[in-house]
């Protein structure tokens, strides 16, 4: 019988990256929800692609059908913006932790593979080097500290998840993304500081102009991971999840991919000055350093250093990354420099 996929935040970076590989290369049938759909554009009139516009705070007998009737629940809705979980954390917790633990219910109720993004975020401030989803502590800021609410939120699913496991049999899988970089990441028409990641961060504000600010100096690291990659290690997920994923903790990081947010500044003003209709504006960019107060706000705390054991996947997914930090950012450049529009949000 072929697979029913459910994909609850189907427009989003990952959920449209996803349905993309499925309905190329599997033969595969998604239902997917979201309240847009600028990223699936292109699918909507596919036959094995069946999409309704909503809201999963809303349409939950939608949703419940939907679990009831598909193999796999993949349930991609989450705030994902760190100066998100500064200014409003209240609605970080609702949407990241109230409205998925409902679909985590259906799950248990109806016996179905849950799939579930946890987060490197969950590690939090832990020295671990490199982080292992078995062994490592997980060490969160003080709550005065907004910023960890977000890691919090997830952290506790992850633990709920766990849980029911156990006890109630739930068959699921969890995967941590390592800074997941590529097309459709986020929005590089918006011109506000904070409103993006921080690729797309940087490269909007290269298009309109403005300095490239280090928060704190840039010194944090981070492992940027292709997200070709990291679909590659869901796809197995989802073949293998009734033997060697069942139960399972994975990283989906590129450890090789492990640079400072400077050193990404300036590898990224390198190469969009490769392409000749923007080298101007990429040649006169300065790169300055500000405050995480001045940046983020007072709630902000960061972390210096993050970096994924694989052994996980490799061992039980066969899956370790592939593609190189520079063509990962060309990748990601081709698209938004080439369809600005499609990255609305």
């Amino acid at each position: 019988m072929t697979e029913k996929i459910l994909i609850l935040g189907v427009n989003g970076f990952i959920g449209s990256s996803l349905s993309e590989r499925i309905l190329k290369d599997t033969d595969w049938e998604i239902y997917g929800m979201d309240i847009g759909t600028h990223k699936i554009t292109e699918f909507l009139t596919q036959p094995r692609f069946h999409f309704v516009e909503g809201d999963i705070t809303i349409n939950k007998e939608w949703i419940q059908y939907h679990i009831k009737k598909c193999d796999v629940v993949l349930p991609l809705v989450a705030v994902a913006t760190p100066s998100v979980y500064v200014t409003n954390p209240l609605y970080v917790y609702e949407l990241d932790f109230e409205a998925n633990m409902s679909i985590v219910r259906e799950c248990v109720k109806y016996k179905k593979h849950l799939i579930f993004p946890s987060t490197s975020e969950v590690y939090g401030m832990s020295e671990d080097v490199p982080f292992d989803e078995e062994t490592s502590r997980l060490v969160l800021g003080p709550i005065n500290k907004t910023r960890w609410i977000y890691a919090c939120c997830k952290q506790l699913l992850d633990r709920v998840i766990y849980a029911f496991g156990e006890k109630e049999g739930l068959n699921y899988t969890l995967f941590r993304p390592f800074n997941w970089v590529g097309p459709k990441l986020d929005n590089i028409l918006s011109d506000k500081e904070g409103s993006a990641r921080v690729l797309t961060q940087f490269i909007s504000n290269i298009l309109h102009g403005k300095e490239l600010q280090l928060v704190d100096g840039g010194e944090q690291r981070r492992c940027f991971t292709d997200v070709d990659d990291g679909i590659d290690g869901l796809l197995k997920i989802i073949e293998r999840r009734k033997t060697t994923a069942n139960r399972k903790i994975f990283n989906l990081g590129n450890p090789q991919h492990n640079l400072s947010i400077k050193e990404l500044a300036h590898l990224l003003v390198k190469v969009i000055a490769r392409y000749p209709l923007y080298r101007a504006k990429a040649e006169s960019t300065k790169i300055v350093e500000v405050s995480s107060d001045h940046y983020y706000g007072t709630g902000y705390q960061d972390v210096q250093n993050r970096v994924p054991s694989i052994e996980n996947a490799k061992k039980y997914l066969d899956w370790a990354p592939k593609i190189g930090m520079e063509e990962s950012l060309i990748k990601s450049l081709d698209y938004h420099l080439n369809h600005p529009n499609e990255s609305l949000s």
